[in-house]
């Protein structure tokens, strides 16, 4: 038996129903809108209260999601899932590429400049077309850094750390 918990990772929202035989739609909030079609199994979270559902089918529809639920089998019984955070257990994800990461293995670490300097703690990320952008909490306010090569020095998430190229007056 395991004794690591599950780590929950928020990836979409439940936003509505599609339909009379319990289909619903959903914003998803990873890189491609099939994504979320890798895993069988969700947790839907509202309002403190979570619930584990099995995915039966599910299919593209421009850029939204749509899934049916083991169990859920009309628009009535659908419609109570609206608003829910989906959520997938991070061990579920498949294997990244050397020098790939998942966002949520960023957010926490702790980032540091060449010199030493602790800038602080990954609080988010930003998509922003071009790159993904590091959004960095600390005592020193909060610093954008782009997430590519040129900046970013160092990623280790055993040691729950990352090195930057990054001054501080900038």
């Amino acid at each position: 038996m395991s004794n690591s918990k599950p780590q929950w990772v928020a990836m979409g929202y439940i936003k509505g129903v599609f339909g009379v035989k319990g289909w619903l739609k959903v914003s998803v909030s990873t890189e491609y809108t099939d994504s979320l079609l890798d895993y069988s199994e969700w947790r839907l979270c509202k309002d403190g209260h979570s619930q584990r559902m099995t995915v039966v089918e599910g299919k593209v529809h421009g850029d939204e999601l749509q899934v049916k639920f083991d169990g859920i089998d009309d628009r009535d019984e659908a419609a109570r899932l609206r608003g829910y955070t989906i959520e997938v257990d991070r061990a579920d994800f498949a294997a990244t590429e050397d020098n790939e990461f998942y966002w949520a293995d960023l957010v926490g670490l702790s980032v540091t400049n060449r010199e030493g300097v602790m800038l602080g703690k990954v609080e988010s990320l930003m998509e922003t077309g071009a790159h993904d952008v590091l959004v960095i909490r600390g005592e020193y306010g909060e610093k954008l850094i782009p997430f590519v090569n040129q900046f970013v020095d160092e990623v280790s998430l055993p040691e729950q750390r990352m090195v930057v190229d990054w001054g501080m007056d900038y």
